[in-house]
């Protein structure tokens, strides 16, 4: 397959320009944090690394198995700066700097003293997510995101929104650096293997691993290890405690990127299927069944749910179960349809969880009997019932072509039973969720006042909420009726996946 270098596409390394530029803002934002035109400062670097993204789409070539725009330096032993694009990580790179750009543009109605501070570890977080999704060595991989964890670790304890943010801060760190090292522990199998077959060292290189299959004697264990550290980051039942206590007491940006750049279906796609195929193989049917239990896991604690933010919770949980289901169908046209609904879910979850932020805002609370803005502020929940509408995936909405495709590629490797139970259970929990939030939105004014007497007169949107609402809600429609350059994004390394499961 090979790699195509960056001077052969672009006049500088644009890739690393991607990595560096917001950490060189974040920097600046430190020595800037208390200016009144700091908020003005970091929406500009958010654009311009937007701006780079749409670059890199633009000069990709998605008719080509190789990875592009690669950049590579020795540091350390198996330790070495090794970057490159495909189709898949583009789409994650374009996503991760549009959810940034939308914080960033949201982080001017939060009206903090200290604004410099959040949006530099806006911008770190984008730093390290970017050098992720197009990182080639899987121990600098792991060595960022010790890094992210952290960054999104404080981000939860220094601006949670809940009574005890700190707690949450504990258990995210607890979880994820948990699923982490069970991750490290499996990429070392990997790569002690390559080093025994091939009578070498040990390389953490994506491009040699995928050359040489794993010892027989350490498939099943590797596979295993990965799998169970990626489905903390998913989240995946039955280790997705953080979940409900992120989102819950920690700052709405933090769930949103962790839901929306979904580093977990993102490893599982371009990392664990790739290294281990004949384990992937041999554990579908046991992780579809799990996958299953997810879906009905999360559709049973949405319905008890009598808060918003819960039902989003199990909503997502529900959601993300239904995605790892068609990953592992291991069929091209699935895997197709698997990545785009994994952005597209992404951005339909942020877009949700942004709206959800001005609402909390608004009416001091999140329980479904006491909001009640449809009156005041409409867009904001149009806006959010077309984000959950679009996960529902029916015909004539954004998400539906994603949607039939994971499911129409699913129902033969792994049975019409299973994957219609797991369609129809995540479907009643996203119909669930909206007809709560109908409920809940269009509160009558009498039935709001029994909930809450002393509630006060309630502001009109401001301009900025009508741009922030209105971009989200554009990027939402265009994303969806418009998927022709995703599809063809993501067309070539999904049928080079698929075909190493002999499809």
């Amino acid at each position: 397959m090979g790699e195509i270098y960056w001077n052969q596409q672009t006049g500088f390394p644009l890739l690393g320009f991607m990595q560096v530029l917001p950490l060189a803002g974040g920097w600046l934002l430190l020595w800037l944090r208390n200016r009144a035109w700091v908020v003005h400062f970091a929406r500009f670097i958010a654009v311009v690394e937007l701006g780079l993204a749409i670059a890199l789409y633009a000069n990709f070539d998605v008719h080509s198995p190789a990875a592009q725009f690669a950049e590579y330096g020795d540091l350390l032993g198996p330790l070495s700066y090794h970057v490159a694009a495909d189709g898949l990580s583009v789409l994650f790179v374009l996503l991760v700097t549009v959810l940034i750009a939308l914080l960033v543009l949201a982080g001017a109605l939060r009206g903090e003293a200290d604004a410099g501070a959040r949006l530099m570890w806006l911008l770190g977080i984008e730093v390290a997510l970017v050098s992720m999704f197009l990182s080639v060595n899987l121990l600098w991989f792991v060595l960022v995101s010790v890094a992210e964890i952290g960054l999104l670790g404080q981000l939860l304890g220094a601006w949670g929104a809940g009574p005890e943010p700190r707690s949450a801060q504990r258990k995210f760190y607890q979880f994820h650096y948990a699923g982490l090292l069970l991750c490290f522990a499996g990429l070392l199998m990997v790569a002690w293997s390559y080093g025994y077959s091939t009578h070498g060292a040990m390389s953490f290189d994506l491009m040699d691993l995928k050359q040489v299959p794993v010892v027989r004697s350490f498939r099943n264990l590797a596979f295993l290890l990965l799998c169970l550290g990626v489905a903390v980051r998913v989240p995946l039942f039955p280790v997705h405690g953080w979940l409900p206590v992120v989102m819950r007491q920690g700052d709405i940006a933090a769930p949103l990127l962790l839901l929306g750049a979904n580093v977990g279906l993102y490893v599982l796609l371009r990392f664990v299927l790739a290294l281990l195929p004949t384990a992937a193989l041999a554990w579908r049917q046991a992780v579809a069944a799990l996958a299953v239990v997810g879906v009905f896991y999360g559709l049973v604690f949405v319905l008890q749910q009598r808060n918003l933010r819960g039902l989003l919770t199990f909503a997502a949980l529900s959601h993300a179960a239904l995605i790892v289901l068609g990953v592992f169908s291991l069929d091209a046209a699935s895997l197709m349809g698997t990545a785009l609904m994994t952005a597209y879910a992404g951005l339909a979850f942020a877009v949700m969880l942004l709206m959800l932020g001005r609402i909390y805002w608004r009416a001091r609370s999140t329980d479904l009997r006491a909001i009640g803005l449809a009156e005041r502020v409409p867009l904001l929940g149009i806006v959010f019932m077309a984000g959950g509408v679009a996960l529902i995936g029916l015909p004539g909405t954004p998400g539906f072509d994603a949607m039939h495709g994971l499911l129409e590629g699913a129902i033969l490797p792994l049975g019409s039973l299973t994957t219609i139970a797991a369609a129809v259970g995540n479907a009643v929990a996203m119909g669930f969720l909206l007809w709560a939030f109908r409920r809940a939105f269009f509160a009558a004014p009498a039935a709001l006042a029994e909930v809450e007497p002393a509630r006060p007169e309630v502001e009109a949107m401001a301009v900025m909420e009508y741009l922030l609402a209105g971009v989200a809600f554009a990027i939402l429609l265009a994303a969806g009726y418009y998927m022709a350059p995703w599809a063809e994004l993501v067309a070539t390394p999904m049928q080079a996946l698929s075909l190493r499961f002999g499809y």
